[in-house]
């Protein structure tokens, strides 16, 4: 850098040491160094200043490096899903693959870094309603606002939200637990994720478990939203309407 004042210009380095995803980048360290001599204006800038910019450039950096690393670790067909990834060994030994290492999946397709979801969340309605809503065509159509499949038997169709979610039912107790192989329309072919819904009976309310193992790493955000404001949101409207229509 160079002091504006007197114009001289002075070297220093910044040593970043503990950048992973493991760590927030907020909590990660960054040492700034300058050789002997004047300037310590310089450095003294680079440890308040600098660091800010320098964390936000580290934010950018490793948003970017993990939406490649995800579209690195997509095969193009089914033929080459047991072969080694070429992603995997690009980054061999690297920090970020350490952190970001791809599922096996037990469904066959492609392979690609997956996160799991969990939430939770409370409807004022008995178990075995809430389980209808999920099991029941007609239901479904309503909270979802349009066309949808359900065949809610093992091996049993789903499809829903005018095609951009589809899958299967894998497994239902009643009132208890419903699993589904389900997939986002704009995730690559093949891939699917696994969704348990697990209803807590709590007599006139009933607490929702959603656990979705296999979603990319690139969808998390938008996962998460999906079920949020498509399905639980919409339907805590749709019993707050049956509940109006019965009194």
């Amino acid at each position: 850098g160079t002091v504006k004042e007197s114009g001289e210009k002075h070297k220093g380095s910044v040593e970043i040491p503990n950048l992973s995803e493991e760590n927030e980048v907020d909590d990660t360290e960054i040492n700034v160094s300058k050789k002997k001599g004047e300037g310590d204006v310089l450095k003294d800038l680079m440890r308040t200043e600098g660091t800010t910019k320098v964390r936000e450039a580290l934010r950018d950096y490793l948003k970017a490096l993990k939406t490649e690393f995800t579209l690195g670790m997509i095969l193009p067909t089914k033929a080459t899903g047991g072969q080694e990834l070429a992603a995997e060994r690009k980054l061999s030994g690297n920090a970020v693959q350490d952190s970001v290492s791809p599922q096996s999946l037990d469904i066959v397709g492609v392979k690609i870094p997956t996160v799991k979801i969990i939430m939770r969340e409370t409807f004022n309605s008995p178990a075995d309603k809430l389980y209808r809503i999920f099991t029941t065509k007609e239901l479904v159509q309503k909270f979802s606002k349009g066309p949808a499949v359900i065949e809610a038997e093992k091996g049993g169709k789903l499809q829903m939200f005018d095609g951009c979610v589809s899958g299967e039912y894998a497994e239902l107790v009643p009132s208890q637990r419903i699993v589904w192989k389900w997939r986002c329309s704009n995730w690559p072919d093949e891939h699917y994720a696994t969704v348990a819904l697990n209803f807590k009976d709590m007599s006139a309310q009933t607490e929702l478990q959603l656990e979705c193992k296999g979603v990319p790493v690139s969808d998390e955000d938008s996962t998460r939203q999906c079920w949020k404001k498509q399905y639980f949101e919409e339907i805590h409207i749709l019993l707050q309407q049956s509940k109006d229509n019965t009194e």
